[in-house]
């Protein structure tokens, strides 16, 4: 007897992470409830600033990259990132990144030309989840649960049955077949699978404001900018512009001695870091001290349940990589999740949302981690001349602002982190031998080795490549006379959705030197050759996670 579901996926958490993946659920026909604690659009902390070029581009998938892109600093306001003494005081360097309006149109700046149809999107997520959460709303294949906290679930062989008690302290019990934990770093779903954070729990300690100061703007001197890092000798710290009218973050990064903040005027720290006098005025809107850390969990999946996001992974939240780790998180399993519920994967596809993400999380946790002990260690020795009129001051404010700009222009224009990184290990890849390139946080190689991303192009047709990508796997032909047919039947007598795309036509970068080349939704590359398998149902078992 067949056992009816409430749906299929129950997730817990309407965070950026937790909706992308109902977003990309719904699109594929699978049915899923989400539970949120908080009330509909009410709006979290001022937390992530900064959207990748790598969740622009799934945006952009599931239909809502431009209206994320029409919200957030005003459309003339610069997203550069600016080095100071203080907000108000001498700038020494900029990493130049244009408004929202001339993001298409500018491209002058340090990631004015990645190969990508979706630059990087500066937007609060006071913004970005409002926004989210009305599209999520109105999508038929979603119930979204608010006010309600998961209290429990217990799995069997056949799904997972959760408790969840809502605000009038009414609980309901919910049947599904999988259920993902998106509820961030106290995640009920990873405490139940047993599964544990590791890494460095401490880095440094952070004091954050978030400050309501009409006056503010108009007092520096200087072009707009998304971010300050304010290098002084009385306090360094970094300012974030929310609205880019009143309202801003300021983040201060404590000394090592000061410890978790104790005795540490946090009102003569803002002002320190503004470069403004006691008459300044402000409104504290939020405030939060929180710990900077580098931590992964050591289980991905129990069975049923899966984590995503902070859930599965804590480290210093420069660049938003926390949330787009996450978001990437997310689609990786989304779509092995609706392989297998719609049949044509076998149970072994799951393997790989562990195998593939957690490798990555852990590497991105590094880069995040190394960064913040190289910008500790630049705060722990400004220069007690900085702030000095004359030559000798603007040798070393020409000094620290270089220093400065070489550091974080690699954090801020991460082209390494949003392309360079591959799966190497995946249980539904057909490797070729190949190593594929090694890529830093700045830098990387295009590549079509398998489990690299698919390198970007622009189709005669005016499309981007990945616009024209199947819902599943996409065989790109990109040069010969082979007939593909026996690959595509193969797939077909197995129900794996496989769509031919004709590139012989195309200019083509360089990396695509095979013949063949086929691409998964998520952009990285499954498998290649320059003639067809020899057993092409050996590979879409591999590919459907049957090998």
């Amino acid at each position: 007897m067949n056992e009816t579901f409430d749906a299929d996926v129950l997730i817990v958490g309407a965070g950026p992470v937790g909706m992308t993946i109902a977003m990309d659920l719904n699109r594929r026909g699978i049915g899923c409830i989400v539970v949120e604690r908080r009330a509909f659009l009410e709006l979290p902390s001022v937390k992530c600033n900064h959207v990748s070029a790598r969740s622009m581009e799934s945006f952009r998938r599931l239909g809502v990259a431009g209206l994320l892109r029409g919200a957030g600093l005003p459309v003339d306001y610069e997203h550069s990132v600016a080095f100071r003494t203080t907000v108000t005081g001498t700038e020494l360097s900029r990493v130049f990144i244009p408004s929202r309006g001339e993001r298409f149109t500018d491209t002058s700046g340090p990631d004015g030309n990645w190969p990508t149809p979706e630059p990087p999107h500066r937007i609060n997520q006071t913004y970005l989840e409002p926004l989210l959460q009305q599209h999520v709303a109105t999508l038929p294949h979603v119930q979204l649960l608010n006010r309600t906290e998961v209290t429990g679930y217990a799995q069997d062989e056949e799904g997972v049955t959760t408790t969840a008690t809502d605000d009038a302290g009414t609980s309901r019990t919910y049947r599904t077949r999988y259920i993902i934990g998106c509820e961030g770093g106290r995640s009920l779903v990873r405490k139940s699978m047993g599964a544990q954070l590791q890494g460095t729990a401490v880095i440094h300690h952070v004091q954050s404001t978030c400050i309501r100061a009409p006056q503010l703007l108009d007092m520096i001197p200087h072009r707009t900018a998304w971010g300050v890092y304010a290098i002084n000798p009385r306090r360094s710290g970094t300012v974030y512009a929310i609205d880019g009218r009143e309202t801003w973050l300021v983040h201060n990064h404590l000394q090592p001695q000061e410890e978790e903040g104790a005795g540490v005027d946090r009102d003569r720290c803002i002002r320190d870091i503004l470069g403004v006098g006691p008459d300044f005025q402000y409104e504290v809107v939020s405030k939060e001290d929180w710990v900077a850390r580098r931590l992964v969990s050591d289980r991905f999946r129990d069975r049923r349940a899966f984590i995503a996001g902070d859930a599965a992974h804590l480290w210093v939240p420069y660049a938003g990589y926390g949330m787009n780790a996450g978001i990437a998180d997310g689609l990786n399993l989304s779509w092995h999740l609706a392989a297998r519920l719609r049949g044509w994967a076998d149970e072994g596809v799951l393997a790989a949302y562990e195998r593939e993400r957690m490798p990555i999380t852990a590497q991105v946790s590094h880069f995040a981690m190394n960064h913040a002990l190289a910008l500790t260690s630049m705060r722990a020795a400004v220069p007690p001349d900085i702030e000095a009129p004359g030559p000798q001051g603007d040798a070393v404010r020409e000094e620290i602002g270089r220093k400065a700009y070489e550091l974080n222009v690699q954090q801020f224009c991460c082209a390494g982190l949003n392309f360079g990184y591959f799966y190497d290990a995946s249980p539904v890849i057909a490797y070729d031998g190949q190593q594929a390139p090694a890529y830093s946080m700045g830098g990387f190689i295009p590549s079509t080795v398998p489990g690299c991303r698919a390198p970007h192009l622009w189709l005669s047709d005016g499309r981007s490549l990945y616009d024209a990508f199947g819902d599943d796997y996409t065989l790109l032909q990109c040069r010969g006379s082979l007939d593909p047919s026996a690959l595509l039947d193969a797939a077909r007598s197995r129900k794996v959705p496989m769509v031919l795309l004709d590139l012989r036509p195309e200019t083509l970068p360089p990396a695509y030197e095979h013949d063949f080349v086929l691409c998964r939704p998520d952009q990285h590359v499954a498998w290649r050759g320059n003639a067809l398998p020899g057993d092409p149902l050996a590979l879409v078992d591999r590919l459907r996670g049957a090998a």
